[in-house]
């Protein structure tokens, strides 16, 4: 969702004709649940992502650094949003927790019932500029759809009462149309967020772990035992929180066994393509020798 496409119109028919897909600009991916090299583009040429979250009950600051990095790593500009500002019990606590991951991007507090923030939002949004809300089911991203458009465009939930969450009730892709002539995509969900190829995302998303790697005394420190380690030292000293460099550690593993495994299936690809190319030349041969005098 969100490719562009070169068309011809048919007026009389009320109609079009697609003659090509533009390019894709940016895109927000994600590793298929069911894949290992399958991957899932969830927005295409986006300028700007909201990453959304609960202050209600979905606040986890390990999954913000999850989205963050995908979405530094798709192109666009990350905002963090935290929804349901009006029942949060202590909202500047949340915010103060999210800036901690957010790597410099945005966080803002809203209330799509108060209206506590929205004028905030909506001010990110430009005209002819593409915007995305990512997160988990029930933050309330369609309900922030709904009120910047000004009307009920998408069907929302009220939230439940045994966890304080929101229900899911988002189950397609939607591009709209803002009548400030942004554009914003509502998706899904997204109950697993796996990463691929976010290299580039990471650092981006971990750039004060990165500044510190790079004062190390050794340029291949493992961060562990070694002297003179700048990452060990603000561990211990409290400058750099240990949750958040398990985080770190975390996505970074994940992202290596996946490259392995990329690796590995690669090379058994390749195994096979000439098993393939030497079946065919043997069986070559013997139509060859038949015809040798």
């Amino acid at each position: 969702m969100g490719d562009w496409v070169a068309l011809a119109a048919r007026p009389g028919e009320g109609a079009a004709t697609i003659h090509a897909v533009l390019p894709r600009r940016t895109a927000f991916v994600r590793r298929a649940a069911d894949s290992i090299q399958s991957v899932q583009v969830i927005a295409a040429n986006i300028d700007l992502a909201f990453v959304v979250a609960s202050m209600n009950a979905d606040l986890k600051g390990r999954r913000l650094e999850r989205y963050l990095a995908t979405a530094w790593q798709s192109g666009a500009r990350p905002v963090v949003i935290l929804t349901k500002a009006d029942l949060a019990a202590d909202p500047e606590a949340a915010q103060a927790e999210a800036r901690a991951v957010a790597a410099g991007a945005p966080v803002l507090a809203v209330s799509a019932v108060t209206g506590e923030g929205m004028a905030q939002m909506a001010a990110f949004l430009k005209p002819a500029e593409t915007c995305v809300l990512v997160g988990s089911s029930g933050v309330g991203k369609s309900t922030l759809v709904n009120a910047l458009a000004g009307e009920a465009l998408m069907a929302t939930g009220a939230i439940r009462e045994d966890d304080a969450r929101g229900r899911h009730t988002t189950s397609h892709r939607e591009l709209l149309l803002l009548p400030g002539g942004a554009l914003v995509l509502d998706t899904p969900g997204l109950r697993e967020l796996g990463l691929m190829d976010a290299d580039e995302g990471l650092s981006a998303a971990f750039e004060d772990i990165e500044a510190l790697a790079g004062r190390c005394r050794f340029r291949d420190c493992a961060h562990a035992n070694e002297p003179g380690c700048a990452v060990r030292e603000a561990l211990e000293a409290g400058v750099l929180d240990e949750g958040r460099w398990r985080g770190f550690e975390k996505l970074r593993r994940e992202l290596s066994h996946m490259e392995r495994k990329e690796d590995r299936l690669a090379r058994e690809a390749e195994r096979k393509r000439w098993i393939a190319i030497a079946k065919s030349n043997r069986a070559s041969y013997k139509v060859r020798r038949k015809e040798w005098p």
